[in-house]
């Protein structure tokens, strides 16, 4: 569990990251570019990954992460924009359903009383810990565009719960090379749709963009790093691993946006929060 742990944690920075970037006004884009620039680069330092080492039966899986990871940065801005912040982390924290079901349809994983207890507590607490009301100067554009960047925030972000786990089944290849490949691939792809932007004149590259980016990719080469690692660790109950980072994310995320950014909760979110360590608790209990 301290893997999941450390995940959830650089998790919650790279939200708090994204979140200051407004108020410095960091452009989330350049950002993103570097960021996978730097995770890249410490995959390769610390993880030594032997490029010879991988096989064509998993390059459907390098290049959908690949592709899906920077895809999903610019879709969550464009649903931020055109269906408001609040919808789009529902669509986030539901997203969970997706890969619960693969663990049971997929993977094969037995379901016991316990987890199952643990698991339906989790999904009570999303809903209960999710801001159903308006926020406070959020604004809402009433495109018909925004239902679809929903669905695939949805969509998306659960499918890429889905590929880590076969990517960290994956026993012939180690997970230090698959993720060097992973972020090369979303580093080079993410790289020349900035060349474009900048050559149409549509963006300008600024250092401060390539900092952020950089303290990002730390963040977010700890978060996936550790995912992979307490998938490996816990093998065979991937809904365990599911489950208790998305929850993690909701107590910690919580507390973060209570005592530094003085965000308001209500009454049913704190029930949420309540919720999600009873979750905490069963899925820890069914493991020993």
């Amino acid at each position: 569990m301290i893997y999941i742990f450390l995940s959830i944690c650089c998790s919650v920075f790279v939200s708090v990251l994204l979140k200051l970037s407004k108020r410095y006004s960091i452009n989330v884009f350049q950002a993103i570019v570097w960021n996978y620039l730097a995770a890249g680069i410490l995959a390769f330092v610390f993880l030594k990954p032997n490029i010879g080492t991988f096989h064509n039966s998993s390059y459907p899986i390098y290049i959908s992460l690949g592709i899906l990871l920077p895809a999903l940065f610019i879709i969550l801005a464009a649903s931020i924009r055109f269906s408001g912040i609040v919808r789009t982390d529902i669509a986030q924290r539901l997203s969970l359903f997706i890969p619960v079901l693969a663990s049971f349809l997929i993977f094969r994983e037995s379901l016991t009383a316990l987890k199952a207890a643990g698991i339906l507590t989790g999904f009570a607490a999303i809903i209960f810990s999710i801001p159903w009301y308006k926020q406070k100067g959020e604004k809402q554009n009433q495109s018909n565009k925004g239902w679809i960047y929903l669905l695939i925030v949805f969509i998306g972000l659960g499918f890429i719960d889905v590929l880590f786990k076969q990517l960290a089944q994956n026993k012939a290849v180690s997970f230090g090379s698959s993720l060097f490949l992973v972020f090369t691939i979303a580093f080079t792809l993410s790289l020349i749709s900035l060349i474009i932007l900048v050559i149409q004149k549509k963006q300008n590259l600024h250092w401060k963009n390539f900092i952020c980016g950089l303290i990002l990719g730390i963040a977010n080469f700890g978060n996936i790093l550790f995912y992979l690692k307490a998938h490996q660790s816990l093998a065979n109950q991937p809904s365990v691993v599911f489950s208790a980072m998305n929850i993690g994310v909701i107590i910690l995320g919580s507390i973060v946006g209570i005592l530094i950014f003085k965000e308001k909760l209500s009454k049913l979110n704190y029930i949420g929060i309540l919720l999600a360590l009873i979750s905490v608790f069963l899925i820890t209990l069914n493991n020993y």
